[in-house]
């Protein structure tokens, strides 16, 4: 394997935001706190010592949570080194997608177990554990319920409604079945089924099968998966909640954010509400409104009065679920993090969040870009290679791509570049001489001119594709390479899920992005099996 890296500003894939936070964009520094740096890990953990958790109540939630599991002795460690206030967290966090989803679910992860090595070898007389959130509270059923596997899309059908997390895992059973027969017989499908079986038909609930599976996964690295479904961590939250749910506290200050964001070119990437918390309950995940002095929750026949409502946040706070605005603020609330992990949409909404953050007394961490990654397996190098291609030629758009191939490839002239260029000179000697005659007749003269030259631009075209016809095998090789390593032009990571390059790999898959994965490098990684 070869591993090579590659500038964010060289990938068109990536939205500007995106490349101007990782390039430092002197727009971006009002909305973080701290430069992406090893070094900057030190101000960040000062920072972190004035806002103090209940650790106690963290380790035990966790431990009550891994009950289920058989996991590794570096995960029961971690969770126990949680205890000290000499343990910090690095976080990254996803939907429980099902059977992991893209492939940047996985990428997200190794990011963050490969960040918090470097930090261990660094700060010596501190400890970092990873840590993964799985949010089981998403009620987003249609984002989580699929995967692309060699190019089907495998989907579990559900009428439950609610938390996905807290959906039964009852009628996965035929999509998983589903699953394993695609994947065949063999070493590496073997291992896959196991994990499948292990997790999915094993445990009764949905976020208690996506626990297992990571956790089956990354327990060897000391990868802490949490849930943060919980009435005890929820009990921690409470005077936040109570800011939400009352004082209205984030509405309008993340408004106020988005609009100065606005303001130098970035479109703002969620709503805030005037209350950003879901009812919780069985079946349902419905949205809190206020109306006059009493609470509604939508879809429902709810109804609180402000007293009523503060009761239950009291007695019951696990019936209170954090949407995206909240979900940042509750998380840093009850661990102690240092650095958030995620893509570059991810950090886009966490941008919006500092005054937020402020407002509500919460540490706000540092925003590190997770690794993104192209893999380019040996079949598809070998081909590249063949036509004279490198994976860079790729990141183009499929038909510029073709065209700009058959062009450098035809033993003939396919442009009228020069030849335009001198009737172009013309065209201006004639325009000259009309103008002097008479200047009624310069419209006319320029209409003409311009029809013409498009009718030889469009002879141009067709004399490109008439060389594309003759070059059709070539032509064909490399849009099925291309929807191979950028599906529908867009990155393999967005779209594939791991277990294809599990099945050719096998573990060898995991080492070489253990190896290769470093978000401070701040570039994308390319892997190159030559």
């Amino acid at each position: 394997m070869k591993v090579e890296y590659i500038s964010f500003d060289d990938v068109p894939q990536f939205s500007s935001r995106d490349k101007a936070y990782v390039n430092e964009d002197e727009k971006m520094a009002p909305f973080y706190k701290y430069k992406v740096s090893l070094e900057a890990f030190k101000e960040a953990i000062e920072d972190r010592q004035k806002f103090p958790i209940n650790r106690n109540v963290l380790v035990n939630v966790l431990n009550q949570q891994y009950e289920q599991f058989e996991t590794s002795t570096l995960v029961a460690k971690n969770i126990a080194a949680l205890a000290s206030p000499n343990t910090y967290t690095i976080i990254t966090a996803h939907q429980p997608a099902l059977c992991t989803g893209p492939l940047y679910y996985i990428y997200k992860i190794i990011s963050t177990i490969n960040l918090t090595k470097q930090l261990n070898e660094k700060y010596k007389d501190l400890h970092f554990v990873p840590v993964f959130i799985s949010g089981g509270e998403d009620h987003d059923f249609e984002e989580v319920n699929h995967f692309n596997l060699f190019g089907q899309n495998m989907e579990w059908q559900s009428a439950e409604k609610g938390a996905v997390g807290r959906m039964s895992t009852a009628n996965l059973k035929p999509v998983i079945e589903a699953v394993k027969e695609k994947l065949g017989d063999h070493e590496n499908a073997n291992f896959l089924h196991s994990l499948l079986d292990n997790s999915y038909l094993k445990f009764e609930n949905y976020s208690q099968a996506t626990i297992s599976l990571v956790n089956d996964l990354f327990k060897a690295h000391g990868l802490v998966v949490l849930n943060m479904d919980h009435a005890d961590l929820k009990s921690e939250f409470i005077p936040i909640l109570e800011k939400e749910l009352f004082d209205e506290a984030s509405e309008q200050t993340v408004l106020a954010t988005q609009k100065e964001l606005e303001a130098k070119g970035f479109k703002a990437q969620a709503t805030p509400r005037p209350i950003n918390l879901f009812y919780l309950d069985d079946q349902i995940r419905e949205r809190i409104v206020r109306d006059d002095d009493n609470f509604q929750v939508l879809n429902t026949e709810l109804s609180f009065s402000e007293s009523e409502m503060k009761a239950l946040l009291h007695a019951h706070p696990e019936k209170f679920s954090p949407n995206v605005i909240m979900r940042p603020i509750y998380q840093e609330f009850i661990l102690p993090n240092l650095a958030y992990i995620g893509g570059g949409g991810e950090i886009a909404y966490w941008l919006e969040r500092k005054t937020q953050f402020e407002k509500l007394n919460t540490f706000f961490p540092m925003l590190i870009r997770r690794d993104s990654v192209l893999w380019v397996d040996s079949g598809s190098f070998k081909k590249m290679n063949k036509l004279g291609l490198s994976y860079s030629n790729f990141f183009a758009e499929t038909n510029e791509l073709t065209k700009s191939f058959v062009v450098k490839n035809s033993e003939h002239e396919l442009n009228f570049n020069e030849e335009i260029t001198k009737l172009e000179s013309v065209f201006e000697e004639i325009s000259a001489k009309i103008k002097m005659i008479d200047v009624t007749l310069e419209k006319r003269s320029n209409a003409d001119q311009a029809k013409f030259l498009k009718g030889l631009k469009e002879l141009q075209t067709k004399l490109v594709k008439a060389e594309k016809n003759k070059s059709e095998v070539a032509v064909g090789q490399i849009s099925k390479l291309a929807q191979k390593l950028f599906p529908n032009n867009s990155l393999q990571e967005r779209k594939d899920n791991f277990f294809g390059f599990y099945l050719k790999y096998g573990d060898r898959f995991f080492e070489v992005l253990l190896d290769a994965l470093d978000p401070m490098k701040k570039e994308m990684v390319v892997v190159l099996d030559v």
